[in-house]
């Protein structure tokens, strides 16, 4: 006798259907489970026997063909039968990759979303860009960032769309290779991808555009080699007045340019100061709150805020005259037992024995530390209160939990050879300087070292009012070192001011009449694209931009390479002759990132996003057959 089909295989059959009851009937077609795997069972009444077909590749089947086979009728015709069961034998499951719940985007449709996500990025970049930008003021979990900087502002704006943290890469890497320029790269890249979209629009290739995009990179470092100025550096006055102009150029969009007079000589007196490898770890920043910031100082040596002390600091010496200098990585503390600390004796003098060969070890370091004729000791590890007393007696001035970065500088700067023992403390791994003193600077107590022979570490000693005001200011010092470093190195300056970018543009639309293929379309766009830095110049200074694009355009045709525009007097001017200058590798290295960020979003033709949950999610919607359980 055939089985009746389950009831549950009538689920979703309209309420009230009489097909909602079991058949009666013996002719039965239906999907039973036999060891729990789905099986095909269908009777022909062709031969009057009930014949059982189960077919086991029908794996996967939904319920529903059930239902189908039994109340639709086929079952009454053997034939209709047999062949829709031979359909189903046929059918193959859908086979299933990603986890249930995963989001898929693909298609043109995606490289236009990821194109206006780096757009909205963009657009709030923008407004930061040149001497007249505005700040931004960023409230994270209580602690208010206010800043101009690019490379900032794309790091705490925590952004999350995957395509848009392109420019975020491009951002930090323009940040550390060059150290400015983080808005422009970010703005560069941000219009090629606006001036290409209609052409992804239209159906044009994604590869069609990016080999353009590559052709137009070419053309633009070729020209930009072409068109820098090298400075002699066997001329050290002139060297020295375009790296103050390139650190005022830097200081220009910050917030501290009103007083770039006073910090952009500073800034490369820091450089200068350091030797060939220009590390610029060799050069620190202590912020001091209070005071005018015209009150900064640079510090031929090191200065470091006074670290913690114990009692008997007060009757060390605060003031020495050729001073040596020992630099520990020591303790120079008595240590308290291990808890739970077992020493097991038989004779209570013994006890004794062990507290005295402790204190007989410290005061064995202690007089050889005083023996070397050491009268500045400086350690990275604590110096506790016994050792700050000893010290005290014998006029000698000690400090503790000293910052590494700040050892290592000391070090550099005075010769001294960081001690991990104290073993063989001879004259020459002493450090030397002129002067050692302990100052009041604002609210704080700082340490000096000055007049060391041959030093390469320099201190910029930053004040200002606000906190958020010397945190800014910190920034724009630190920028304004490393484009003074680059430019060093490199020794090429172009024209700021928009002037190189209206120069290249210009190029790029004469080299695009010589292309016949679709590529002279592409190579017009990233043209276009150039623009976009002195127009939001202009734009950011309240200036006419399409009035003043039109000016440059018309300059720059006549042959005005250094054409740019002025800040100052709402027009144009040479930015050359104006000291707007610029290290070329900035604009080199801010060609290059945004182009191949433009080539990485158009390559990318599809978004994959898993469901957030458990990551040890097992996806069952594969039905289980055989070997399969």
């Amino acid at each position: 006798m055939t089985p009746h089909p389950p009831a549950h295989f009538a689920r979703g059959l309209p309420r009230g259907d009489p097909r909602q009851e079991p058949s009666s009937s013996p002719v039965v077609s239906a999907l039973i489970h036999s060891r729990g795997e789905p099986v095909i069972s269908w009777t022909d009444l062709s031969n009057g026997d009930d014949a059982t077909r189960e077919d086991d590749s029908a794996v996967g089947s939904p319920p529903w063909v059930a239902a189908v086979l039994d109340y639709s009728g086929l079952a009454s015709n053997p034939s209709l039968t047999l062949l829709f069961s031979k359909h189903i034998s046929t059918m193959q499951p859908r086979i299933v990759i990603l986890k249930d719940g995963t989001d898929t985007s693909q298609g043109k449709g995606q490289l236009i979303s990821n194109i206006n996500a780096c757009e909205a990025v963009v657009e709030i970049l923008k407004t930061t860009l040149g001497p007249r930008g505005m700040d931004k003021l960023i409230h994270d979990q209580g602690r208010v960032t206010i800043s101009n900087d690019g490379a900032t502002i794309i790091k705490l704006l925590d952004i999350v769309h995957p395509a848009a943290k392109t420019l975020c890469d491009i951002a930090r890497s323009q940040d550390d290779e060059v150290g400015d320029g983080t808005t422009s790269v970010c703005l560069i890249a941000g219009e090629i991808l606006k001036m290409i979209k209609p052409f992804v629009e239209d159906g044009m290739h994604p590869q069609t555009i990016i080999k353009g995009l590559r052709d137009s990179l070419a053309q633009l470092l070729a020209k930009l080699k072409e068109l820098s100025i090298p400075i002699d550096r066997n001329d050290a006055g002139r060297t020295r007045e375009m790296l103050i102009r390139c650190a005022g150029t830097a200081l220009n969009s910050k917030l501290i340019a009103g007083q770039k007079e006073f910090f952009a000589p500073m800034v490369v007196d820091a450089i200068l100061n350091l030797d060939s490898n220009l590390d610029l770890n060799m050069v620190g920043i202590k912020k001091v709150a209070g005071g005018s910031v015209t009150e900064s100082a640079l510090i031929q040596g090191v200065a470091f805020k006074k670290t913690f002390a114990y009692a008997g600091f007060e009757q060390q010496p605060k003031s020495f005259v050729n001073p040596r200098i020992l630099a520990l990585n020591v303790e120079l503390e008595l240590k308290s037992e291990r808890q739970n600390a077992e020493i097991r004796i038989t004779d209570p003098g013994q006890y004794q024995s062990i507290v005295d060969a402790e204190w007989n070890i410290i005061y064995d370091k202690l007089a050889k530390i005083v023996a070397s004729g050491a009268k500045v000791v400086l350690s990275k590890l604590p110096i506790g209160d016994l050792a700050t007393q000893y010290f005290a007696d014998r006029d000698v001035f000690c400090a503790g939990r000293v910052p590494t970065a700040d050892l290592e500088r000391i070090c550099n700067a005075t010769g001294a050879t960081l001690q991990t023992s104290l073993s063989d403390l001879s004259d020459k791994i002493l450090g030397a300087s002129e002067k050692f003193e302990e100052k009041q600077v604002g609210g704080e107590r700082f340490n000096f070292l000055t007049g060391c022979k041959g030093a390469n570490s320099s201190t910029i000693l930053l004040r200002g009012g606000a906190e958020q005001f010397i945190a800014e200011s910190e920034r724009s010092l630190h920028d304004a070192l490393m484009i003074v470093k680059r430019a060093l190195t490199h020794s090429a300056v172009v024209g700021g001011g928009g002037a190189i970018e209206m120069e290249l543009s210009r190029h790029l639309r004469t080299y695009a009449k010589t292309i016949s293929s679709k590529h002279q379309m592409i190579v017009g766009a990233v043209a276009r694209a150039l623009e976009v830095v002195p127009r939001q110049l202009a734009v950011n200074a309240g200036f006419d931009a399409t009035d003043l694009l039109n000016h440059l355009r018309a300059a720059h045709s006549k042959g005005e390479a250094w054409a740019g525009v002025d800040i100052e007097n709402d027009g144009i001017c040479d930015t050359v002759k104006a000291f707007v200058w610029e290290p070329a590798l900035v604009k080199q290295n801010a060609l290059a990132a945004a182009t191949e960020a433009a080539c990485m979003i158009l390559s990318v033709d599809e978004t994959i996003k898993h469901q957030e949950g458990d990551k040890n999610f097992n996806d069952d919607r594969l039905a289980p057959g055989p070997g399969r359980r």
